[in-house]
């Protein structure tokens, strides 16, 4: 006989760096979020996370599904962030060119080195 399930905890944890990550390893929220967005089943999320335990997406996924729209507001901030940091760095590093930057280094090495 079935007891009365106990409420299992939602394997996810929040790091000192705001980032929330999956069952204890690396995987954030926002990429099993986004893979299955993307119609991967949580079969499929395992399998392209394997560090990822099968009941651990499942429990995330019905967290998600529960809770979307706060979910929802912690993935904008996080994309939204992500955009600042990417147009601070482009502000201090220029993007366009570093091909050409690297390559040129790449060639003074090689003849600094014959």
């Amino acid at each position: 006989m079935i007891s009365t399930p106990a409420a299992e905890p939602v394997p996810i944890e929040m790091g000192e760096d705001g980032v929330i990550r999956v069952g204890g390893t690396r995987v954030t929220l926002q990429t099993l979020v986004t893979a299955f967005y993307r119609g991967a089943s949580p079969e499929e999320i395992v399998e392209q996370y394997p560090v990822l335990t099968l009941p651990d997406v499942y429990l995330v996924i019905g967290y998600y599904l529960q809770h979307r729209a706060s979910v929802d507001d912690y993935l904008q901030a996080q994309t939204s962030q992500a955009a600042q940091v990417q147009q601070e760095n482009e502000a201090r590093f220029e993007p366009q060119g570093v091909r050409a930057r690297l390559l040129a280094r790449l060639d003074a090495a090689k003849n600094s080195s014959i």
